[in-house]
């Protein structure tokens, strides 16, 4: 540990040693172990260091202006349902349907949050919490997607089934891929489940680090998790609903 004790890892010159090596480290044993991911993991390692270095430079000018901080925001929004889409379409058309679920799970939150007082509408504070709830959505809605998608062509002949005994296309198809895409909403819960007894997650973290006590720094955790679970909820149901309506892939019995 450093002489700080704000700082949870000491900032020396072999931390960037230590980043490499475990960058090469998480590479080699994805590619060691034949997971397909081996350079996957190097790129994404180096490319989170640029991003976050770029972002530190930037966030201290972007809290200080209203529109900066709206702007930054909708670039983040943006980025995430990008790459929901493409996880979920596998860069194929429909993939900007992804923004929907994305959007329906965090401005309500965000709003409840920041229009009950509950959130202190700064951008030093708003910025954080949009991430996080972004990015939970980012996630719920690229599993349910995925996993719904790829469900309905995996059991197509039902759906076709239930076609043939009167079912509506969204119908026949929520029936198939619903129960499969509700997985998605797991690490969530298995997270909010397990706070304090498995982990302590950053938010958590974070506030106590920053001088606040250990009851405030769990509030904010509480506050967090709530919010966030609430959140991915709303993108996973929006998301299969959109999967049942055909939006990601051609409807329920036009399938080629």
């Amino acid at each position: 540990m450093s002489s700080s004790s704000s700082s949870m890892i000491a900032v020396t010159p072999l931390l960037p040693v230590i980043v490499l090596l475990l960058t090469a480290l998480g590479g080699a044993v994805a590619w060691l172990g034949r997971l397909g991911h081996g350079r996957a993991v190097v790129t994404a390692c180096l490319r989170a260091a640029l991003q976050l270095g770029v972002v530190s430079l930037v966030i201290a000018w972007v809290v200080a202006y209203s529109a900066a901080v709206t702007g930054f925001i909708l670039l983040m929004y943006g980025v995430a349902a990008f790459t929901a889409g493409r996880r979920i379409t596998g860069g194929g058309p429909g993939w900007w349907w992804a923004g929907l679920p994305i959007a329906a799970g965090t401005a309500p939150v965000l709003a409840i949050l920041a229009g009950s007082g509950v959130t202190p509408v700064s951008g030093i504070v708003i910025i954080p919490i949009a991430g996080i709830l972004l990015g939970g959505c980012l996630t719920a809605t690229a599993l349910a997607g995925r996993r719904a998608v790829e469900e309905l062509r995996q059991r197509r002949g039902e759906v076709e089934a239930a076609l043939a005994l009167g079912f509506m296309p969204r119908d026949a198809a929520m029936e198939i891929c619903r129960p499969s895409a509700a997985g998605a909403l797991v690490p969530a819960l298995d997270q909010t489940r397990t706070v304090g007894l498995v982990t302590l997650p950053g938010a958590f973290v974070g506030v106590l680090l920053g001088g606040a006590s250990p009851i405030e720094a769990g509030v904010v955790q509480l506050v967090v998790l709530v919010a966030l679970l609430a959140a991915e909820a709303v993108a996973t149901v929006v998301t299969v609903e959109l999967v049942a309506r055909g939006r990601f892939t051609p409807p329920a019995g036009r399938q080629q």
